[in-house]
């Protein structure tokens, strides 16, 4: 006969599995969370770079623009693909937009993907 002690200790352990897995599962998510969060707060920095220029852009020159741009991709880290940017000035409305192309591809285990990114800035000149 099993005491009621040896039970609930029986029972503790059965519940002791399931927090592991939970708690591996959390580890998952967060493992892959955070590396393909990288990619996306990649973009929002160079976003957040090219609608800078694009607000100083009345006092700059276009080959500038593409410059610091260049050196913004260089410095967050992104492909060097996003260094073909497209600096058009309209004069109809008056604006200024920035735009690039790139991809980036994140490689995990059982996961493998390819995040295209079309980053574009537009202001009124």
């Amino acid at each position: 006969m099993v005491s009621g002690a040896a039970r609930r200790a029986r029972i503790r352990g059965a519940s002791s599995t399931g927090c592991l897995v939970s708690l591996l599962l959390f580890v998952a998510v967060l493992y892959y969370g955070v590396n393909i969060g990288e990619v996306y707060f990649r973009y929002y920095r160079l976003l957040d770079e090219m609608e800078s220029q694009a607000r100083i852009a009345a006092g700059l020159d276009n080959g500038t623009i593409v410059r610091r741009v260049a050196a913004a991709v260089d410095d967050i880290g992104i492909p060097d693909s996003a260094r073909n940017v497209v600096v058009r000035r309209t004069l109809s409305p008056r604006e200024i937009t920035i735009s690039t192309d790139y991809s980036e591809t994140v490689v995990l285990p059982f996961f493998t993907h390819t995040f295209v990114f079309h980053p574009k800035a537009t202001q009124p000149l």
